[in-house]
This record gives structure tokens, C-alpha cells and sequence, in this order.
């Protein structure tokens, strides 16, 4: 069977669609892939170092059963700083405060 010139031209033009087609569509799964591999880690992040009342507290009383030493001074500095941006509505410094704070009372 002989090939018809203006058939063959359309079949590689409907398969450069179909490639192109594939290769957004892989492109979308890898851009999905690394957000649901990234939102868990995130997600921990916040629950570990969110500035809420009740992490402060916890907080506060592991420091309080720390033995005194620079450790727990500089544990008390980032507490109170916390607490001082909480009150000033800075949630994501507060975090970033409770977080050094968490884990200067988890020692080294």
C-alpha cells in the first residue's frame, strides 16, 4: 500500500499533539507529586512550632524543669519573645521563637 503525502503529514502532526499532551500532563503529576510530598512536612512544622497558648505552655514548663544554665536562660529569652510577638499579632515570628525555645529545652 502506497502512503498518501497529506495523510501521513496529518498522523505526525496528531502524534506531536499526543507528545506534547503527555509531556504537560507528566509535568502536572511531577508538580502534584512534590506538593503532596512537601504539605505533610509543612504541616508538621506548624504543629510542632505554632504559636499557640497551649504550646507556650508546654514550653514553659519544660523550661521551668530545666537546670539552671545557659541553656535555660536562653530558652526563657526566646519564651518571653514569643509571648511578646504573640501579643503584637506576629504569628510567624512567635513560631519561629517557641521553636528555638522547644528545642533548647530538648537539650544537646
Amino acid at each position: 500500500m502506497a502512503q498518501i503525502p497529506a495523510m501521513s503529514l496529518g498522523l505526525s502532526q496528531e502524534q506531536e499533539k499526543e507528545s506534547n499532551i503527555m509531556t504537560k500532563l507528566l509535568g502536572v503529576i511531577a508538580i502534584a507529586a512534590v506538593a503532596f510530598a512537601v504539605a505533610p512536612a509543612q504541616a508538621a512544622k506548624h504543629a510542632m512550632g505554632g504559636c499557640s497558648s497551649a504550646n507556650l505552655e508546654k514550653t514553659e514548663t519544660a523550661i521551668e524543669n530545666m537546670p539552671d544554665g545557659d541553656g535555660k536562660f536562653a530558652a526563657q529569652k526566646e519564651i518571653a519573645a514569643a509571648q511578646d510577638s504573640l501579643l503584637n499579632g506576629k504569628m510567624g515570628a512567635c513560631g519561629a521563637h517557641l521553636n528555638k525555645a522547644m528545642h533548647a529545652t530538648m537539650g544537646k
